[in-house]
């Protein structure tokens, strides 16, 4: 039984927040807390949007700069320095979802080669990630997993994609800087791991450059992992892998109801939770061949992890291992992790605020459905107020 419960430090965790930033935080998820709010506001935002009323600026000041660093990425150096004064670094998200046009797959892909420049002149930012539908049509990568034969013209925007991939993957490794690919739906992730898996042959022969995402929710990741590595192993090249529970439970339940066929989703919580931990365990079993980002909000897996890198006599620093977390949530995690002199590094979010939205919403109805997570949440901000109202 752990002794050492350092993520219970708020001071540290809040340490970069001033009280004004500490009560909108507190006030923030106060509201998450209640999911009847969330679901309402999340209608009337979407609507207000559409309808072109002026409430950008009341999103700015609350929830977008909460969760969000800013419109563009030199909107968010001053965050990111900001972090990096407490040794976190950040992995520049630019969250703008549900584009179908190759202009804006070309944009997309323009703007994360952009990134990954911006991420060779500064240490603060030493990994760059994408969503695969930013990339391509999802109902291509679905109809692609699905493993339906593609139309002559299907095939030249598949190749399109995969080309999307592979400029960018080039330009991670000519500027050293790892490239995360999100992971997504069950039902077009087959034809994103397939593509994921032939870029890391290419990118991963001196060390993992690119790395996929699993989500330990499903049941059937673990074994991925395993043949996965059988594979590296024999055809030669490192694998990097983030580790997630995953972020479509409630979409991926229904569907398999609807369509009636076997969720891929684990039977319960507890089981997800043992899924991750498995996975962090292989993957520290392996650190030769393969290297981690640990994305998670849960304090038991962290806490774990820290403990197998003791047991196996790794350096807090150890340049396989990184934990992660989104920005503008379980500060106690990231900053008495980096605090320690683990690898961490935030997940911060940025682009136009009316495109950022989707992704906004589905960070607060998470909150919503992760029991405990805003519980948690608000327990520690509330000991932090009162710690400094005590000084």
């Amino acid at each position: 039984m752990r002794t050492d419960l350092i993520f219970n430090n708020t001071e540290i965790a809040f340490s970069l927040k001033s009280d004004s930033e500490l009560e909108r935080a507190y006030f923030l998820f106060k509201m998450i807390s209640v999911a009847p709010l969330v679901k309402i506001g999340a209608v009337a935002t979407n609507l207000a949007l559409k309808a072109n009323l002026p409430i950008e600026g009341l999103i700015r000041s609350t929830v977008f700069d909460h969760f969000c660093g800013g419109v563009n990425e030199n909107d968010c150096v001053s965050v990111i320095d900001k972090l990096y004064t407490k040794k976190v670094c950040s992995v520049l998200d630019y969250s703008v979802e549900g584009k179908e046009n190759e202009d804006e797959f070309d944009a997309a892909m323009h703007k994360i080669l952009e990134i990954i420049d911006f991420a060779k002149a500064k240490e603060a930012i030493p990994i760059a990630v994408f969503k695969p539908s930013g990339f391509g049509r999802f109902a291509l990568y679905e109809k692609m997993s699905s493993r339906k034969a593609l139309t002559e013209k299907e095939q030249a925007e598949w190749d399109r994609v995969v080309l999307r991939y592979d400029k960018v993957c080039a330009k991670a490794k000519k500027n050293d800087v790892a490239i995360l690919i999100d992971a997504e739906e069950s039902w077009m992730q087959e034809a994103a791991d397939i593509l994921v898996t032939q870029m890391m042959k290419k990118y991963n022969t001196e060390k993992p450059i690119v790395f996929n995402t699993l989500q330990m929710y499903r049941h059937d990741r673990l074994k991925f992992l395993e043949v996965e590595h059988e594979v590296a192993q024999r055809e030669n090249y490192f694998l990097g892998y983030k580790l997630v529970r995953g972020a479509y439970m409630e979409k991926e339940n229904e569907r398999a109801e609807e369509l009636n066929y076997k969720s891929p989703i684990c039977a319960s919580k507890a089981h997800t939770d043992q899924n991750f931990n498995a996975g962090l365990r292989y993957m520290l079993e392996n650190l030769d061949d393969i290297s981690l980002f640990a994305g998670t909000h849960n304090e038991d897996s962290a806490y774990l992890l820290m403990d197998l890198m003791e047991e196996k006599g790794l350096a807090p620093n150890d340049s396989r291992i990184w934990f992660g977390q989104l920005y503008g949530m379980s500060d106690h995690i990231s900053f008495n992790l980096s605090k320690k002199g683990y690898n961490v590094a935030k997940y911060i979010p940025f682009g136009p605020v009316k495109d950022v939205m989707p992704y906004l919403i589905r960070r607060a109805e998470e909150n919503t459905s992760v029991a405990g997570q805003t519980g948690r949440e608000l327990a520690l901000l509330a000991m932090e107020k009162q710690r400094r109202k005590a000084l």
